[in-house]
């Protein structure tokens, strides 16, 4: 068993505790957990050789390494969870190490809405886009959420579907049958071998997919991405660091600029009205809370811009007696334009799911 290694003994008692959903280690001599949403120190037993001990450990099931040749790497666990490891000379203070535990406490829209990061109606409405094929990106800043609601989401996916997943560092956990995961791989020590999330999405496109999934969209791959969309491959899910739906679409405009391509900017916003459907945008509340703040849809290309319509926002109230904050989700009225290629599929969509007015009394 992964947890029975020697070299993690320092360690396990904050891998198996399910309170703790990020640990960071700041050298040998500094700790620190998240718990609710909230940072706090932690005392661990480490000198520089048990943590490089530990940090070996971390890395062996991913069969990657770190050295002063490579001084940083991302890696993953066998249960999901996924760190970094980066070292001296980078990391001025000692080794670091971050990882981000997976989540098995969050596996279902039920969970999501208890846990009051979306309401209702927006669960039923995000839930038929994924059967629907809608394009989906969800937004946020890092440790928002985004990976864990694409992961429930994804749930919705109709199984007879071939499913091909792309990540830096795979994490994803599908539960359907027909899926193909593919990893990034970084480059050896001569500086060659590497093969990027822009060659996997294009040789994805060979493999007959019906539905990709990316993990996350950094750079070349974002101008891939549209033009596959564009092309017929419709219900793409991809996750986006931004820190708004505004924010999200500069992000892919810049992308597809990078590229080098030449392309006007009113082409590049065309074919982001064309490919994205919806974005998903999470965000950390003071309290430590995750919520989705916007769902919010392209609309159109205006002047020198991509039109975006919330169709749901957040709004805080208040805070309980336990300083957790109180809030309620706003429908606009606007109705979601991706409803007749649903309706087209036989999928409907009550009215009342996206009518104009409060969402659900305050959570």
């Amino acid at each position: 068993m992964f947890l029975d290694h020697p070299g993690l003994a320092p360690l396990r008692p904050l891998l198996e505790d399910g309170q703790v959903t990020e640990i960071m280690i700041n050298g040998p001599q500094r700790a620190y957990v998240e718990r609710g949403g909230r940072m706090e120190p932690v005392s661990l037993d480490l000198t520089e050789a048990t943590l490089d001990r530990l940090i070996q450990a971390l890395l062996q099931p991913s069969g990657r390494s770190v050295s002063a040749s490579s001084p940083y790497v991302d890696f993953r666990l066998p249960d999901g969870s996924r760190g970094n490891v980066i070292i001296p000379p980078l990391a001025v203070d000692g080794p670091a190490v971050t990882i981000r535990k997976f989540t098995r406490s969050l596996a279902t829209v039920s969970d999501l809405l208890k846990a009051g990061t979306l309401s209702r109606r927006m669960g039923h409405l995000l839930a038929a886009a994924v059967k629907g094929r809608a394009n989906i990106l969800f937004a946020g800043a890092t440790g928002t959420g985004k990976t864990t609601t694409l992961n429930i989401l994804s749930r919705y996916i109709p199984e007879g579907e071939r499913i091909v997943t792309i990540e830096d560092t795979a994490e994803l956990s599908l539960q359907q049958e027909h899926v193909v995961r593919l990893e990034c791989r970084s480059a050896n020590i001569e500086g060659k071998g590497a093969v990027t999330l822009a060659d996997l999405l294009r040789n994805a496109l060979r493999m007959r997919p019906t539905r990709i999934l990316v993990g996350e969209v950094r750079g070349a791959e974002a101008l891939d991405m549209l033009q596959a969309i564009a092309s017929g491959h419709q219900g793409c899910l991809a996750v986006l660091h931004a820190s708004s739906p505004l924010d999200a679409v500069s992000r892919l405009e810049m992308m597809a600029l990078a590229r080098g391509l030449m392309l006007p900017l009113w082409a590049i916003h065309r074919q982001i009205d064309a490919a994205v459907d919806l974005i998903v945008q999470h965000e950390i509340r003071p309290d430590g809370s995750r919520r989705i703040t916007h769902l919010t849809q392209c609309a159109g290309v205006g002047e020198e811009r991509v039109l975006l319509q919330d169709l749901f926002t957040y709004r805080r109230t208040g805070s309980d007696e336990a300083g957790r904050e109180r809030g309620q989700w706003l429908a606009t009225g606007t109705r979601p334009r991706f409803l007749d290629r649903l309706e087209k599929q036989g999928l409907t969509i009550p009215e009342d799911v996206y009518a104009e007015g409060t969402d659900r009394p305050e959570t």
